[in-house]
């Protein structure tokens, strides 16, 4: 099966500074996370607070989920951390 993301929540981990997300394969789970030095390459206005990381996230929701897809394919892992060199 290829990665999906069915359920669209996320949520900001502040102490990681990073949006978490979740994608799935047939029955599997994989984890996910968007550093938030990531979330303000690809948009440079977004504030720099939870609202504005979560809001980012939504407006390039699909480009993150093909960041995501490219990097599971790789490797196949259950946990990813996508940083600003991820998103070129």
């Amino acid at each position: 099966m290829s990665l999906t993301f069915p359920n669209r929540s996320r949520s900001y981990d502040e102490s990681g500074r990073r949006i978490r997300f979740v994608g799935y394969d047939g029955m599997f789970q994989i984890s996910f996370s968007v550093a938030a030095d990531a979330m303000s390459k690809m948009r440079p206005e977004t504030a720099a607070d939870e609202a504005g990381y979560l809001a980012a996230f939504d407006t390039a929701s699909s480009a993150i989920y093909d960041v995501a897809r490219t990097a599971y394919d790789r490797t196949r892992k259950s946990i990813y951390v996508l940083t600003a060199a991820d998103f070129r």
